[in-house]
């Protein structure tokens, strides 16, 4: 097949706008959720927060396995095979249920020994227990939904899971205010009001879904027991590949948690800066980070027809485009990072490093675009996870984190100094990547013989 540059720019163009949307109103509206809560007290705040600790645990092993199917979701569909995509969604689907099910007992039956690792406050705790149990199906309730979500992406019908996330996000924040507040006639429930909003909008995403998945012009539409059946090299393939993004998820999650760690013993000031400036930075992260997602699609598609020289120039021109994107919206964002730093209530000093923070953020936006996309997106497509897990793992850990800890411990720099000095890891981790995508190792195709 002959190369069409302005093709797959329209290509990309049409799978990744979808995607960015998506991404910004679920990072904008849990941001607006998160401020409802705010306005009954820091208790309540705190409980919440404490609370979505093993949420956030659950997304990470949710995401790892989610990851590892995509891949094969990317290349069936790239092979026009729709029954082994139905196969892979099931794969997942029983995968996610079996956790599911493991961190819906345990948030049931150990749930104050767990929650109060993160706190000791007992009124913080009480709310948190509650705010858990009630949203504890959701672990299960997600195990349906998100399978799906990620198999509507693959199969490029991208503006089903934007028009999910829409409906779900925007009536989460509509039933949550009624019920955390008490409007139109509703008890004022607080905390619970919030877990009821969420465990509500998680029940009309696999509605939604269900919806979307049986209709006929889903591209794999099938007979429900066409889903399983699955074989055991199938199985194999997708733990082999699944186990690298799951680890590597945690390994990057955990790492984030020890910046927090090193931030906060500058001083409260500096670490409330740098918790804005990530707040308002990670809404334009999933909007460029979109082109990750389209990277693994599009490229995935490609390796599944056995095209390696398209895949090869496709996957440059993904690059090329991913930098430009980067250098505009970081570009585009440092102008308003006056802006952005006063919308949060923090003293004249607070607020200066946020602006600081927001604009080493901007600067260093085009190397997060590219490792995002070649670790997310076109490595992934490739089935090369154990190098990204390696490369992301080592740079964090043995790079980042300590640079955080000596700009803190050691050298005692003002928090937009440390946080420049700890992103210089980026620039190391880009170097690593790009030697790797060079080289066209990570171009496998992962359903051969299948």
């Amino acid at each position: 097949m002959e190369f069409d540059k302005k093709a797959v720019n329209r290509k990309l163009a049409r799978i990744a706008t979808p995607i960015a949307i998506q991404g910004v109103v679920t990072a904008t509206l849990s941001m607006v959720d998160n401020l409802m809560v705010g306005f009954l007290g820091e208790t309540e705040l705190a409980a919440v927060g404490v609370g979505s600790q093993i949420f956030s645990i659950h997304y990470l092993v949710l995401f790892g396995i989610l990851s590892g199917c995509a891949t094969f979701m990317a290349q069936f569909f790239g092979a026009r095979d729709m029954g082994n995509i139905r196969k892979v969604i099931g794969v997942g689907f029983t995968g996610l249920l079996i956790f599911g099910g493991i961190f819906f007992i345990i948030s049931n039956l150990f749930t104050e020994g767990i929650l109060s690792f993160y706190t000791k406050d007992p009124a913080v705790l009480k709310l948190a227990v509650q705010y858990v149990r009630i949203n504890s199906l959701t672990f299960l309730l997600l195990a349906f939904s998100s399978p799906l979500e990620m198999a509507f992406k693959a199969t490029q019908q991208v503006k089903i899971p934007m028009i999910i996330s829409a409906v779900v996000f925007s009536s989460n924040t509509l039933i949550n205010y009624i019920l955390i507040f008490g409007k139109l006639g509703f008890p004022a429930l607080g905390v619970a009001g919030a877990a009821i909003g969420t465990l509500s909008a998680r029940v009309l995403q696999v509605v939604l879904n269900t919806a979307f998945m049986i209709r006929s012009a889903n591209v794999f539409r099938g007979p429900i027991l066409s889903y399983f059946g699955w074989d055991r090299e199938l199985i194999r393939r997708i733990v082999k590949n699944a186990t690298p993004t799951t680890v590597n998820e945690f390994l990057w999650s955990f790492g984030q948690t020890m910046f927090v760690a090193a931030f906060n013993r500058i001083s409260t000031t500096a670490y409330a800066a740098f918790q804005a400036a990530n707040a308002i930075f990670n809404i334009f992260l999933f909007a460029t980070f979109s082109i990750g997602d389209a990277a693994l699609i599009l490229v995935g598609e490609k390796l599944g027809e056995g095209d390696k020289d398209y895949t090869w120039k496709m996957s440059n021109q993904i690059i090329k485009v991913l930098v430009v994107v980067g250098v505009v919206v970081g570009f585009f964002t440092a102008l308003f990072d006056k802006s952005f730093a006063n919308l949060f209530n923090l003293s004249d000093e607070g607020k200066m490093y946020t602006f600081y923070v927001l604009l080493v953020f901007s600067l260093t936006m085009p190397v997060d675009m590219f490792n995002g996309t070649m670790i997310a997106g076109i490595l992934r497509a490739g089935g090369d996870t154990k190098f990204a897990m390696i490369t992301e793992g080592i740079c964090i850990w043995f790079i980042a984190v300590p640079l955080a800890f000596i700009s803190v411990l050691v050298w005692q720099v003002p928090i937009h100094i440390a946080v420049l000095i700890t992103r210089l890891e980026n620039f190391v981790r880009a170097g690593i990547l790009l030697k790797r995508y060079l080289s066209k190792k990570w171009m496998n195709i992962v359903i051969e013989n299948l």
